[in-house]
């Protein structure tokens, strides 16, 4: 065993347990060896879970597990862990259930204490240095008195209720924000699933309200403070409601249904400002993400500790570095004030669609010389397949087929470095390739697979071969997410943000498999909006909402619907809505 009287982490293959290298803590890294160590000695364990791009675990890293008496009494009393939440999200998964049926609601760093025996005795999200060292004293006291009381937290499937078709979209609208769009009335979260469920709706029924919620969402979320405008691209999200400042992190699981979300809302709305979102996106992937034909995780909100210093400017700079015409033509398209927006500097904000490509390019210029966040550089597997699964979309749905080639190269890219012919890894970094499996990552690349195939059938077997592998976390009626040698098996999520679930990625995958090989589909029920948005977009499929279309040779895709599938068959049909027509 190493020598757990220090800091383990430089062995790590995590960048963000990299990050903690230098605390005083002496982090190890989660293993059965560390709890069975942690048995052994009798002592509980503290776990601290993040991701790398976390804004508040570098400060948390930075102050509170900096201090050496904080970090003295940790060593003495706890065995102390750190956590990746991207390469464990069953570990993750298992603390913040935990943390939000402790306190309600939950974020990163989580922080959780444990007896040896994994029973958890207090979570608690960031605390700065001098509250936390109080907080850490009073749950040792309360461990040493109460040791043998403490219950385990038992986790369980939580399946979002049942909910009737008619009613979804009404309720969605409840938490629309009629005055700056998105929903809900503070912070403001790009709604992905929410947006593509609503935009699916539309092809089935022009819902002039449903246009309505979603021309104004789009429109914040692309002129407003989430949107990169000079590099494309969007950030985590929006601390207020008017989306003017956002947490400048950003990453790739955003790029993806964000790209999804506007190439799918210009093939239904025809709205060329959803077009050039789209395509910046892709230049922002290309650009940011792009890593030896597959995509990094993140990139980091803050740069050298500040957090958005590369992206905001001051007003005095822009005036410098732009000549008078091209600074009056910058103030009419963005919304320039001396004050600024944001701490005194300026995070830019459109007022409209006036093109300004030269000037954008030009500052872009400038800002690519500026010290640039620190990137979290670690490839996984679902996010990946994620992103080939909106590049597939968006080459339809843009008309550009280039971009569903090189969705089909990431897909081929991550079975030739993930899959083991019976098992799938995980993530990948610095040459080494995390092998445990999860449902998520397994679901997401059949459902990619499924859209490949839709091209090329040379895909099928290995489609076949994947749908079965996702099958195997069937628990009877449930899912399992992983079931991991070191920690006990976790239940997979149903909640669609900020990334479709593990559970809503399968039943898109295997509906489709089954839609495209002839097989008999189950139907689903509808479940409770927000919660299931992406999950519904399944149901809507099972449920005759999307066009099968059977021909012998390929319809170019802008040629159908948005809401279809294309099989290869003798005989030529849409089947929708229950009944079947002969193409002619």
């Amino acid at each position: 065993m190493s020598d757990l009287k220090r800091n383990n982490l430089d062995k790590s293959l995590s960048p963000y347990l990299l990050q903690h290298t230098s605390n005083p803590v002496w982090w190890q890294e989660w293993s059965a060896e560390i709890i069975q160590h942690a048995v052994d000695e009798k002592k509980p364990l503290f776990v601290s879970v993040g991701y790398a791009t976390c804004h508040w675990c570098h400060v948390m890293a930075a102050e509170t597990f900096s201090d050496i008496n904080t970090a003295n009494f940790l060593n003495s009393h706890f065995i102390c862990i750190k956590v990746d939440r991207e390469q464990r999200p069953d570990i993750d998964q298992f603390m913040m259930q935990y943390l939000t049926a402790l306190s309600g609601s939950g974020g990163w760093p989580l922080n959780v204490f444990l007896t040896a025996n994994l029973r958890p005795i207090h979570a608690l999200t960031y605390a700065p240095q001098y509250s936390f060292l109080s907080i850490v004293k009073k749950v040792h006291e309360y461990y040493e008195k109460n040791a043998d009381a403490i219950t385990p937290f038992i986790t369980e499937e939580i399946q979002p209720p049942i909910a009737k078709e008619e009613s979804l979209v009404k309720n969605l609208l409840s938490y629309y924000d009629p005055d700056y769009g998105g929903f809900g009335p503070g912070q403001k979260f790009p709604p992905h699933s929410t947006l593509l469920y609503l935009l699916y709706c539309l092809c089935v029924e022009n819902n002039p309200d449903v246009q309505t919620v979603c021309r104004k969402t789009l429109d914040a979320m692309r002129l407003r403070g989430l949107s990169d405008h000079l590099q494309g691209g969007i950030f985590r999200y929006c601390v207020d409601r008017q989306w003017t400042i956002p947490h400048f992190e950003k990453m790739l699981y955003d790029q993806a249904m964000a790209l999804w979300c506007y190439s799918l809302a210009y093939k239904i709305m025809g709205e060329n400002g959803y077009k050039k979102m789209a395509e910046g996106i892709v230049r922002c992937l290309d650009d940011c993400f792009a890593d030896n034909g597959l995509f990094i995780s993140a990139h980091d909100a803050d740069t050298q500790h500040v957090e958005g210093a590369t992206y905001v400017w001051s007003y005095r700079e822009l005036k410098d570095v732009l000549a008078p015409d091209e600074f009056k033509r910058f103030c009419e398209s963005y919304d320039i004030h001396e004050q600024g927006n944001f701490e005194g500097l300026i995070h830019l904000i459109r007022k409209n669609d006036v093109a300004l490509g030269d000037i954008e390019e030009k500052l872009l210029f400038l800002r690519t010389k500026r010290p640039q966040p620190v990137r979290d550089n670690k490839i996984i597997c679902g996010i990946n397949a994620l992103a080939a699964m909106a590049l597939i979309q968006a080459g339809r749905n843009l008309e550009r087929p280039e971009l569903e080639e090189k969705a089909a190269q990431i897909t081929r890219r991550l079975v030739d470095l993930f899959w083991y012919g019976k098992a799938l890894g995980h993530s990948y970094y610095n040459g080494a390739t995390q092998n445990q499996s999860f449902l998520f990552d397994a679901a997401a690349l059949l459902t990619a697979i499924s859209m490949v195939y839709e091209n090329d059938a040379s895909w099928k077997k290995l489609m076949t071969t994947m749908a079965a592998y996702v099958e195997s976390f069937r628990d009877g009626d449930k899912w399992v997410e992983s079931r991991a040698a070191d920690f006990q098996p976790v239940f997979a999520s149903w909640f669609d943000h900020p990334v479709p679930s593990s559970v809503s990625l399968a039943a898109m995958g295997l509906t489709r498999v089954a839609l495209l090989t002839g097989k008999e589909t189950e139907t689903e029920s509808y479940r409770a909006p927000y919660q299931a948005d992406f999950f519904n977009i399944t149901a809507m499929m099972t449920n005759g909402l999307f066009h099968v279309i059977t021909s012998k040779g390929a319809f170019t895709w802008s040629q159908l619907s948005a809401n279809s599938l294309q099989v290869r068959g003798k005989t030529e049909s849409d089947c929708y809505r229950g009944t079947c027509r002969m193409l002619q």
